[in-house]
């Protein structure tokens, strides 16, 4: 341990027994590595939170996520806090295991990316820990949120796709239980609403096979084009188009959500909503670090707005495309 923090055996003594002759620095640079390393604290220290921040993540294959915890944990250290990234995974521990470690280990404040439980909610708020919910997949009380404003990304790629001369226009999201899926949805039949042309709606699971399933389905109910929830729900889609001999733009437009790495280098390049990741993340720091030090947490979300990047996967419809789409 006093190799890693770059002291003597005798000044973690020192402070795990409580000594003076240490700065303050060095003394939590100590008890941020007992609790990196999961050692228990001595008794007398157990009560003293440690510079620790949960970075809650629902999972690391859609690259979003990474790169929110990149940008998060990069802030948090510049600030003298040490993130630890907690991400769910096949046979690996659950979010509640992980809030349940979080807690034991005196955490200093916890950012969650998507959602959390019912449970993990009310033992957070029990316990008093700071936590500010980024992109929340549920809208629980009592928290701060940073996200981005769904309902302006699907007004920008609805506005992109009939400026072209697309009307039977699809939507394709996560789960129904999903809260940006749902406000995408909201949104888009506010758009839709009235217009008598086709606009089929899909709930996907947010994977390439998820997206690559329903996107056939909208397919067959008549879609010119896609506005998805994500770039893999896109890519999926895009695979769908294909597998029926459909090309894209030729004959499917697909928008995607997010502009995650390498957008612009997919087959054709992905016309996308692209989230501003360095600003969210920024600003769910600011507001978790904020609480740390004692101020009332920010009641109001803090929506961001998205940027529309047009690329290569939208193009006018074809006269001959949506009868070709149907008879698949």
């Amino acid at each position: 341990m006093a190799r890693r923090v770059g002291v003597s055996d005798a000044t973690v003594s020192r402070v795990l027994n409580g000594k003076p002759g240490v700065s303050d620095a060095t003394r939590q640079a100590v008890l941020t590595a007992v609790d990196v390393l999961g050692y228990e604290r001595p008794t007398q220290l157990r009560g003293v939170r440690a510079r620790l921040v949960g970075l809650v993540l629902p999972e690391l294959q859609n690259p979003i996520f990474p790169a929110l915890a990149e940008v998060a944990g990069g802030a948090l250290v510049q600030l003298g806090y040490t993130p630890v990234l907690c991400t769910r995974t096949a046979g690996g521990l659950t979010e509640a295991e992980y809030v349940a470690m979080l807690l034991d280990q005196h955490v200093s404040g916890v950012i969650f990316c998507g959602g959390l439980t019912e449970t993990e909610h009310a033992a957070l708020l029990k316990r008093g820990v700071p936590v500010v919910l980024l992109n929340a997949a549920v809208d629980y009380p009592g928290f701060p949120r940073v996200s981005t404003d769904d309902a302006a990304a699907v007004r920008q790629a609805y506005a992109h796709l009939t400026a072209m001369g697309h009307t039977d226009i699809g939507l394709m999201v996560g789960p129904e239980h999903h809260m940006p899926s749902r406000r995408k949805l909201a949104a888009f039949t506010r758009l839709t609403s009235g217009s008598g042309a086709h606009h089929p709606v899909g709930h996907a699971l947010f994977s390439f096979e998820g997206g690559q399933a329903v996107a056939a389905e909208l397919l067959s109910a008549g879609a010119t084009a896609l506005i998805c929830g994500s770039d893999v729900l896109a890519l999926g889609a895009i695979r769908a188009a294909r597998r029926r001999g459909l090309t894209v733009p030729g004959d499917l437009s697909v928008v995607g959500y997010d502009d995650s790495a390498f957008m612009n280098y997919t087959d054709p390049p992905l016309t996308t909503l692209r989230q501003p990741i360095e600003a969210m993340s920024r600003a769910a720091v600011t507001l978790l670090v904020n609480q740390i030090s004692g101020e009332n947490p920010t009641p109001q979300e803090l929506l961001h707005e998205p940027e529309l990047v047009v690329r290569n996967s939208t193009a006018p419809p074809l006269v001959t495309r949506l009868g070709a789409a149907r008879g698949a």
